[in-house]
């Protein structure tokens, strides 16, 4: 069993700061690319950023403001999040490319952490 959980989501001001963190267990082998994905009320799931090795990938609208990075040794990713905006709010997900003890290769979701930007 993989399980991923996220943490440090809650009310933010805008301009404000917030750290996510997504801790993977479990069953794991390797971690092959780690993630954030959002999504706000009525809206799709959309990619917020990857990190696959040291290469990272940012969605257009977070670019500047949001770093992602990960700690292997304690099997977990981060996303952190500066100059947050009210359009920002959305429930984050992490989610993980894993390769189990079993050598079977599929992705993770976390549970879901609420950020929520507003005065």
């Amino acid at each position: 069993q993989v399980q991923l959980v996220e943490s440090g989501g809650g009310l933010v001001q805008p301009g404000g700061s917030l750290r996510l963190s997504c801790a993977a267990s479990g069953s794991i082998g390797t971690i092959n690319r780690m993630g954030w994905y959002r999504q706000a009320p009525g809206k799709e799931r959309e990619l917020v950023a990857t990190i696959t090795g040291d290469h990272t990938n940012y969605a257009d609208s977070v670019k500047g403001r949001f770093t992602i990075s990960r700690d292997d040794a304690k099997l977990t990713a981060y996303l952190q999040m500066s100059s947050l905006k009210p359009e920002d709010t959305a429930v984050y997900y992490c989610n993980a490319e894993i390769r189990t003890w079993s050598q079977i290769v599929r992705d993770y979701w976390g549970q879901g952490t609420q950020v929520t930007v507003s005065s």
